[in-house]
């Protein structure tokens, strides 16, 4: 069977899909036909940011280069129809008028974005930004990264704006594009029209020619360059498809729903927790209510908010690691079911839990702040943040189907959090609502399935979540037990609605993968 090529009497082809996460990156393949969908991991390898004096970066390089690695280690196990890119979102490189990148990319977490997300130049402001972008305000959004990054050396020379993932479809390919799911994370994208917004951008003083052509999943993206198949092994022909770049967007395309009335929760370090429309909501209630209208794939609208997920977890267990307390997750779940329902609750998006450090530590302020006993026991701070989260999961996806008007009727819970079964048992138990849960490895899949239906191996959006439903392990939940303790443990947070702090924060599309 040639490269690039399906093998037409198996009715099936081979695609790699690149899934670059907040502290690693992973090259997969994936073999999709009639009734079979595949993955194997060809590669993984680290994704560590560097802090340089003037802040902190992306090391764009080894991340490229792992890429590399992974892509020749892919082509080793057999022919690659295709290639597709997906990562974080908001983050971007320039390019000076040669091509050349114009240093690393800065990250996300670095603290200059927070002093200008309120000082908009033009008289424009939150609620008109909102308006037309229907971005929830976040400091790290690239709209304020740009207004900070105006102020360098570099601004002068750039001439072309590439998001995370566009970069790397560029050294691969030399084609430059902008796909729509990440660029509607920039809150430089009309929400209305599906297009850059001329408007925003020429108030804020910007260039409009920094701006790329939109692509849309599924539209080709080039192929690769002479170079790049000589590293990699694969034939020059190899064609890289734009899929859903913009991670989340992926997961989401991954749902193994078999409707429309649905809930989905996107959780990993994040959780993203939304309902997905055909418009978005761009009313003054959910800008006040800090939701996100980010596009999706077929001209879908993520409508969701971020809620700082597994990640407190996965803090705590760092600190107790350093401590020389090891302790498994499989232990600490089982320690954390024994414990006493509801001790105590803390709200996720409180703005202590942001940064990096000593989780217990703040947890403990947390609880003592507002009148509650700090757990005495590994397994009584797991409860109490597991317990919140599902309290979160519940006013999220509730305040989301009031502001949207809709009345979903499951939740869908895809990621690594997925495997979490007291959590995905405790969002059934908090919202009433039945809980499926899986695939673990719903960015992936959703990044393979989108390449392979633009090769005509799956039919439309609905045909693609009917192949993931078939053919992926997932777990059902339903309710059980009393709502009423539930509500009793909401109301002792005090309010009906998520907070997001404007502070320095890791990502909202920040991966462990």
């Amino acid at each position: 069977m040639a490269v690039n090529s399906i093998d037409t009497a198996a009715g099936e082809a081979v695609f790699a899909a690149v899934d670059l996460g907040a502290t690693s990156g992973r090259v997969i393949t994936g073999r999709v036909g009639p009734g079979r969908l595949e993955l194997t991991e060809a590669h993984r390898f680290a994704n560590t940011p560097v802090r340089l004096p003037d802040g902190l970066r992306w090391d764009v390089l080894a991340l490229y280069q792992g890429m590399l690695d992974g892509l020749r280690a892919a082509g080793r196990s057999g022919p690659v129809t295709s290639i597709g890119i997906d990562t974080w979102a908001v983050d971007y490189g320039l390019l000076d008028a040669d091509g050349s990148l114009l240093g690393l990319p800065f990250h996300y977490r670095d603290g200059r974005n927070s002093r200008v997300s309120e000082q908009l130049p033009g008289g424009c402001g939150v609620r008109e930004l909102y308006a037309v972008s229907g971005l929830q305000h976040l400091p790290f959004n690239t709209v304020f990264q740009l207004l900070a990054h105006r102020a360098t050396a570099q601004w002068g020379a750039a001439r072309t704006l590439l998001l995370m993932p566009d970069l790397l479809v560029h050294w691969l390919t030399g084609s430059v594009g902008a796909e729509i799911t990440n660029a509607s994370t920039t809150g430089l994208f009309d929400a209305r029209s599906g297009d850059w917004s001329d408007v925003l951008i020429g108030r804020l003083g910007l260039e409009r020619s920094l701006f790329p052509p939109l692509r849309e999943p599924g539209d080709p993206a080039g192929t690769l360059l002479a170079h790049v198949a000589d590293y990699t092994g694969l034939p020059g022909g190899t064609p890289v498809t734009t899929v859903a770049s913009h991670d989340t967007a992926s997961a989401v395309a991954a749902v193994p729903a078999t409707g429309t009335d649905f809930a989905y929760i996107s959780c990993g370090t994040w959780s993203l927790a939304g309902l997905e429309l055909d418009a978005p909501v761009l009313s003054e209630e959910s800008r006040a209510a800090n939701f996100t209208n980010e596009r999706g794939v077929d001209g879908t609208v993520r409508y969701l908010r971020n809620i700082m997920g597994m990640w407190l977890l996965e803090e705590c267990r760092r600190v107790w690691d350093r401590a020389g307390v090891p302790l498994g997750l499989a232990d600490l779940l089982a320690e954390a079911a024994a414990s006493e329902p509801f001790a105590a609750v803390i709200d996720p998006d409180d703005a202590s839990f942001l940064a990096p450090g000593d989780m217990p530590a703040r947890i403990d302020a947390y609880l003592l702040r507002t009148g509650q006993a700090p757990p005495r026991t590994p397994g009584g701070y797991v409860r109490c943040v597991l317990e919140s989260l599902a309290l979160a999961h519940r006013r999220t996806l509730r305040r989301a189907a009031e502001l949207a008007g809709r009345d979903p009727a499951r939740i869908h819970l895809v990621g690594g959090g997925s495997r979490n079964e007291l959590l995905c048992q405790w969002t059934a138990d908090a919202s009433g609502l039945p809980v499926t849960a899986g695939p673990a490895e719903a960015t992936a899949l959703g990044n393979i399935l989108l390449q392979a239906r633009a090769h005509g191996l799956v039919g439309d959006l609905a045909g693609l979540r009917r192949l993931v439903a078939r053919t992926q392990e997932l777990r059902h939940y339903e309710p059980r037990g009393d709502r009423r303790a539930w509500d009793r443990a909401e109301a002792r947070l005090g309010h009906g609605t998520c907070r997001v702090d404007e502070g320095a924060a890791p990502g909202p599309e920040e991966r462990e993968v």
